[in-house]
Formats: structure tokens, C-alpha cells, sequence
């Protein structure tokens, strides 16, 4: 079902540099784990991986091909997932003093969420699964679907790890800059200032 060893090296090589790649998902962990903690970080990565996996669904069972196909469905999503990052934006932007205290984010459930439909409603995800995973499919090892499958949810793991790392290493951050009033302020501005660049990034970018 798996592609030969050295064909399967290189595509845990290539997922692993990708995640390496910063976008929303891997912002969007930082924020999560400078304002809310590990706690926050790691349920902000698990919520990336629950958007991950419903495309990796939706791509080996054919459904993301039609909307990837039809560019009304596509600028939809698109704007959509514009719409929620600009939301996040000034909620980080108005919430003021970003406090290290283990409440808000580090409760798991605002930042599983919010990282859900960062990645579901990312339209170049879709994209991007689509033209990734079939290179290293062969119609001769059996079901092209179920090795649709079963490599995506190997890119789902890795892109959930590395974010959930991300988010830890920007915990130890968060809590050396909420020391001081300065980096308070600023742990807000950064997050919300970049979720509004992303939000910009996404609608003016083209496919």
C-alpha cells in the first residue's frame, strides 16, 4: 500500500520541510503557543491535524478534485477562510496585554477550534494535497483512494507533531516576554498583525 522504501524516504523528507514552511498553520501555533501556553500550542496543532484530515479525506475520495475544478467553490472558501483570519486578527489585536497565566487559549478548546478552520478554511490546502500526494501513488499497488489515504494521514501525523513543537518552543518564549509589560503588549500586536497579513496574503494571492 506504502511506496517502496526509498520512494517513502523521500516523501517523509518533503513532508518534514514543509512543515518546516511557515503559512498560517505554523503562525498560527506560534500565536497559540506565546499567548496560551503548551496547552494552547498543542490544542491549536491538534486542531490543525482535525483540518488536515478532513482534506485528506475529501482528496482521496475524489470530493476535493470538484471543488479544487470549480473556481466559484474555490473563492468561496477563500474568502471565507480571509473572513476568519482577519476575525482572529482583531480579536488577538483587541484583546490587549497577552497574559501568561494559563487561562484563555491554554483551556485546549478556543485553540482547537480556531486552528480547525485555519486549515479548513485555507483553500490552497486543497490545492496543495492535490498535487502533493498523488506523485507518490501507483495505481499498481491496489487502491488509489486508500493510498491517498494512508499517505495523507502520515502527512496529517508529521504536520501535527511539528506544529504541536512549534507551539511548545513558543510557550518558553510567551512566558519570558510576559515578564515584562513591554512584551505583553507586544505578543498581542505580533498575533494579530500577523493573522492580518496572512488574511491579506490569502485574498490578494491567485492560484
Amino acid at each position: 500500500m506504502l511506496p517502496p522504501l526509498p520512494d517513502f524516504l523521500i516523501f517523509l523528507g518533503a513532508c518534514l520541510a514543509l512543515n518546516a514552511t511557515p503559512g498560517a498553520d505554523f503562525i498560527y501555533c506560534l500565536s497559540s503557543g506565546m499567548r496560551g501556553g503548551w496547552r494552547g500550542g498543542v490544542a491549536a496543532s491538534l486542531g490543525i491535524g482535525t483540518g488536515l484530515t478532513c482534506h485528506v479525506l475529501l482528496a482521496s475520495f475524489g470530493l476535493a478534485a470538484l471543488i479544487a475544478a470549480n473556481p466559484q467553490a474555490f473563492e468561496i472558501m477563500r474568502w471565507l477562510g480571509v473572513a476568519w483570519l482577519v476575525w482572529l486578527g482583531l480579536q488577538a489585536l483587541r484583546a490587549g496585554p497577552a497574559r501568561f497565566d494559563g487561562t484563555g487559549e491554554a483551556d485546549g478548546f478556543t485553540a482547537w477550534r480556531q486552528g480547525t478552520f485555519v486549515n479548513l478554511l485555507n483553500p490552497k490546502t486543497i490545492i496543495f494535497i492535490l498535487a502533493f500526494l498523488p506523485q507518490f501513488v501507483d495505481p499498481a499497488r491496489g487502491s488509489s483512494a486508500l493510498q491517498m489515504l494512508a499517505l495523507g494521514m502520515i502527512f496529517v501525523f508529521t504536520s501535527t507533531i511539528s506544529c504541536a513543537l512549534i507551539g511548545a518552543f513558543a510557550a518558553g518564549l510567551g512566558k519570558m516576554l510576559s515578564h515584562h509589560p513591554t512584551g505583553q503588549r507586544a505578543m498581542g500586536w505580533i498575533s494579530g498583525s500577523v493573522m492580518m497579513a496572512l488574511a491579506a496574503r490569502l485574498a490578494f494571492d491567485r492560484r
